[in-house]
């Protein structure tokens, strides 16, 4: 196989994958914060970091996989002010806030399996872990830390090259700042708040610096690191999550291993730092304020499979923006119908042993572009090349299409193009009345009442289902 290549943030470069546990891989990813529904640019994160753990396993790395669930700590403003997003969040539904987690966090794992994400090895949950980051916290206070009204602050002049991983990508540096009266330095933040006099949290515990909550930059740490071990490989994000949050991981990882520089990347805690870059939406509807934002459920409500979502992704590369569009998901939607229709050929064969030798040359080209820093758009239209390879054994055509599969997770084996009729909410027509209505059209026409059939036809449309006439299929959903 080609030498795997990935972008690391901290390095600005492309460096061939090199693991710190000879084969293994070792991969730590920013869950979300479950104080509502994900929206749909939230899922690009876990779709980008399924295909690179789909990518080290199929390379024949043992993967380990941790994603964390935050439900305490993450403050409505990202550069660490305002209010706990979670406490705002019960407040407003006036439930407690375990319930709000719970809710949640189960609404991010149905989204997860609707995109084909594999589950990670471990769901780490922040709330138990704080025994851990009030020990880690301890470890690093008398050194790197000073104690305010308000928390225990992480002094940032404490290490070498605070910041790198934003300032390589920025000329804002520090990003934006807290102003809190006391702090020795402007990018300085919290690891630990105190819960105000007079105030009472639903979360809070027991500290050294008194009653209060972690600080949402020390959970992914803490948890990293007990899961993982330091240093390990790869540490995956949102674009959103390298200019603050990320750097104040470093900052404590290096505090707890070492004070030693970033010349070394291992000293920031992995090896390697990766971001996907935004999904991006034009009208507005990304904004969890905007009321019905766009999440996966809105896009099942539409008539639009996950999986279409998925391959949209999987169309544009994971360090570019993507545009979202109803008309590009629709788009992304008849692309798969079309990768279906071919695979429906293999479906029902066993797959065959070795590489036929037609088909070698278009797994080395899938095999060249993924160790490409996951080129999956040309991934894709090798896997298209294959699935319209002529004169090849089914079940030889049958074992490279699964190999690339293993990577791109599209299910094209196990999903159906009848999976994909999903009903739009807003029809008005269910799947009992347009049987009873093909029904009559295919008597007109045998009648050859032409009129009827056509009429029959027009009225179908109305209710946006599409005639497929001449295909097994025979409907479906015109959107």
């Amino acid at each position: 196989m080609t030498t795997l290549k990935l972008y690391n943030s901290l390095t600005r470069s492309l460096e061939a994958f090199a693991p710190v546990h000879p084969g293994e891989a070792r991969v730590y990813s920013c869950g979300p914060t479950v104080y509502n529904y994900p929206h749909i640019g939230n899922m690009r994160a876990y779709v980008f970091a399924d295909v690179l753990g789909r990518t080290l396993s199929w390379k024949g790395y043992a993967l380990t996989h941790v994603i964390n669930i935050t439900d305490v700590g993450h403050l409505t403003d990202d550069a660490d002010a305002g209010e706990d997003k979670m406490e705002k969040m019960a407040r407003q539904k006036a439930q407690s806030i375990w319930d709000i987690a719970r809710h949640y966090t189960d609404a991010y794992w149905a989204d997860i399996r609707a995109l084909n994400v594999r589950e990670p090895a471990k769901w780490s949950i922040a709330t138990d872990y704080v025994p851990q980051m009030i020990d880690f916290a301890q470890s690093i206070a008398d050194k790197h830390c000073y104690e305010l009204d308000s928390g225990l602050y992480f002094d940032v002049s404490t290490v070498s090259d605070y910041g790198r991983l934003a300032r390589a990508h920025t000329d804002e540096g520090e990003g934006r700042i807290e102003a809190v009266e006391g702090k020795r330095n402007a990018a300085d933040f919290a690891i630990w708040r105190k819960t105000p006099a007079g105030e009472t949290r639903q979360m809070e515990w027991d500290s050294p610096w008194g009653r209060g909550a972690p600080g949402w930059h020390l959970e992914c740490s803490v948890m990293s690191g007990d899961l993982l071990g330091f240093p390990f490989d790869i540490h995956t994000g949102g674009i959103d999550h390298r200019e603050i949050h990320h750097p104040n991981e470093i900052a404590q990882n290096q505090a707890f291993c070492c004070t030693n520089g970033l010349d070394v990347p291992a000293n920031s805690g992995a090896r390697m730092w990766m971001h996907n870059n935004f999904l991006v939406e034009r009208s507005g509807k990304m904004s969890k304020s905007s009321g019905e934002f766009l999440r996966v459920q809105l896009l099942v409500d539409k008539g639009y499979h996950p999986l279409a979502y998925r391959l949209m992704c999987l169309q544009a590369h994971y360090r570019s923006e993507l545009e979202f569009s109803w008309e590009n998901l629709g788009a992304a939607l008849t692309r798969l119908k079309r990768m279906l229709i071919a695979a429906e050929r293999q479906r029902d064969v066993p797959a065959g042993e070795g590489v036929h030798p037609k088909l070698a040359p278009m797994l080395a080209a899938f095999d060249a572009a993924v160790s490409d820093d996951l080129n999956t758009p040309i991934a894709l239209t090798a896997l298209e090349d294959v699935l319209a390879a002529k004169k090849i054994d089914a079940g030889a055509k049958r074992a490279v299409v699964e190999q690339m599969d293993s990577v791109l997770g599209l299910d094209l084996f196990g999903l159906t193009r009848a999976d994909l009729r999903l009903r739009p909410i807003a029809a008005t027509i269910d799947e009992a009345a347009i049987d009873a209505l093909l029904d009559r059209r295919k008597a007109a026409r045998a009648e050859k009442d032409f009129a009827t059939s056509d009429t029959l036809r027009d009225e179908l449309a109305a209710h946006g289902v599409e005639v497929m006439d001449g295909d097994p299929l025979g409907w479906e959903w015109k959107l």
